[in-house]
Formats: C-alpha cells, sequence, structure tokens
C-alpha cells in the first residue's frame, strides 16, 4: 500500500482528495491537514511514502512545505499541485526536492499516476503546470549531443537509469555520465529540474506536443 498526505487548505477539495485516494486499492489516505506544520506533525506520527502538496498554504507555503518534508523524511515524494505557477516557483519547488508537479486542475486520473509514479522513484512533469511557455529556438545553445537529447527525452517519460540504458543498448555508467552532462549543460541540479528546464527552452515538447 502507498500511504498518501493531502495537504490542501481548502477543506472541501482537500477531503474530496482524501475520499477518492483512499478508495484506491493500492493507496491508503488519512486525515488531509490543512498547513505545513500540521503536515510535519502528521508525517511524523505516520510518515508517508507520497505527499500531495499545495503551493499556497497559510503560514508556510508548499515550496517551504517541501523543503522541511524532504530534510525530515527523505524518501518521501512531494507532488506540488498548483493553480498558478511560474516558472520561478518551479524552479524553487525543484530546488526544495519536489517529484513532480500538477496543475491543480488536472484530473484525478493524472493525479493518481503522478502518486503511482513518484512512489515508485520516477520523476513527473505535467506541461501544463508551467505557466510559461517555452523559449524557442534556445535549445541548440544548450550544446546537448544527440544521445544526451535521447536521454533526456526519456528521462521525461519517468524512466529510470536501468530502463535507458535498455533501450538504448548502453551501460547504466555511459547512461549516468549522459546524466550529469545534460544537467551541467542545463545549470541543473537534479534531473526533473532538467526536464523543466527543457520543456521550457523547447528541446522537449510542452503539454500539446508543440
Amino acid at each position: 500500500m502507498i500511504r498518501v498526505l493531502v495537504v490542501e487548505d481548502q477543506r472541501a477539495l482537500a477531503d474530496a482528495l482524501a475520499i477518492a485516494i483512499a478508495a484506491q486499492p493500492d493507496l491508503e489516505c488519512g486525515d488531509a491537514v490543512g498547513t505545513v506544520d500540521e503536515a510535519l506533525r502528521e508525517a511524523a506520527r505516520r510518515p508517508p511514502a507520497v505527499v500531495l502538496m499545495d503551493i499556497h498554504l497559510p503560514g508556510r507555503d508548499g515550496i517551504e512545505g517541501t523543503r522541511l518534508l524532504k530534510a525530515a523524511l527523505p524518501a518521501a515524494r512531494v507532488v506540488v499541485l498548483t493553480a498558478d505557477a511560474t516558472p520561478d516557483q518551479l524552479r524553487r519547488a525543484v530546488a526544495a526536492g519536489a517529484s513532480a508537479f500538477l496543475a491543480k486542475h488536472s484530473a484525478f486520473g493524472d493525479i493518481l499516476t503522478a502518486i503511482r509514479t513518484t512512489a515508485h522513484g520516477k520523476l513527473l512533469v505535467e506541461g501544463s503546470a508551467l505557466a510559461a511557455g517555452p523559449a524557442r529556438g534556445t535549445g541548440d545553445r544548450c550544446g546537448l549531443t544527440r544521445r544526451e537529447r535521447e536521454v533526456l527525452a526519456l528521462l521525461a517519460q519517468g524512466h529510470g537509469l536501468k530502463t535507458i540504458a535498455e533501450r538504448l543498448v548502453l551501460s547504466r555508467h555511459t547512461v549516468r555520465g549522459h546524466v550529469k552532462s545534460v544537467l551541467l549543460k542545463l545549470g541543473a541540479h537534479s534531473q526533473l529540474e532538467a526536464v523543466v528546464t527543457a520543456i521550457r527552452l523547447g528541446i522537449l515538447p510542452g503539454p500539446n506536443g508543440g
């Protein structure tokens, strides 16, 4: 069972998410909470595998909440839900340790996919959560090789190093080297940040494939 903690200050939405998540055969969800401090207390009492974290919360915001939760529970995955994301918010959330971004109006099925995907250690970025469109024509300036772009595209699809190595018929050591090169060239500190940056630069397609 994947234990989920919902952190959302809109009570009706929080309760609806908690009830719907708990109805899934492979997920469990206790009481939803409305602040970061409540989330920290609940996480200490019953450590979650995945946290659904709204950005806009009373007191500490969800980005600070992500940082504090990851500091307390490094293994927990945080899925950031936002109604009006900005590129700066996304960069800050990545730096805080978020594993996924979703628009708050996402279909419930997409939220379930994010929970299950991140619980198994993969990354997820839903393009519709990006408020700013990609800056076209800037990708080539990053100097990514064809192979690095292939690796980056597979990372964006949520694949791990083992799967990427198998897909591209490379050793994991070689793939790891490509990933390090991609992070360096994009100025990213994590695989997720690299994916977000690549979408914004137009290196990877946005939500509509454009």
